[in-house]
């Protein structure tokens, strides 16, 4: 059973970064499809950004472009968060499955089966 683990959360000024990192244990394929999302009270949860960590490129919606990054080393995923902006506050999650789910779209919480039980970014000015 796949796990995740989310920290790095935490508050920060607007303009700021922050990074967060997301443990993945309990796969046994080589790579997987990892996921970042957000979550603001009263919202759904919203995709962020996406990677396979068996290569290509990262997937990212529009209003994070330019400022987060998505990466990984080993069984560990990131995202880089820079020129945060107050919008960017809300409740962090890391997703990841280790099947390609071949049409389903990145963007879509069904698409991975793994969970963290989420980090809080607070960004304020």
């Amino acid at each position: 059973q796949m796990i995740t683990r989310e920290s790095g959360g935490g508050s920060v000024e607007t303009g700021g970064s922050l990074t967060l990192s997301c443990v993945v244990t309990g796969y046994t394929t080589r790579s997987i499809y990892a996921a970042w999302f957000r979550q603001v009270l009263g919202k759904e949860r919203e995709a962020l950004a996406a990677i396979y960590t068996g290569g290509g490129t990262a997937n990212y919606i529009d209003s994070v472009k330019g400022r987060f990054t998505i990466s990984h080393t080993k069984n560990t995923l990131y995202l880089q968060m820079t020129n945060l902006e107050s919008n960017d506050t809300g409740t962090y999650y890391c997703a990841a499955d280790r099947l390609s789910k071949n049409g389903m779209s990145w963007q879509r919480a069904e698409r991975y089966n793994a969970w963290g039980q989420g980090i809080q970014v607070t960004v304020s000015s």
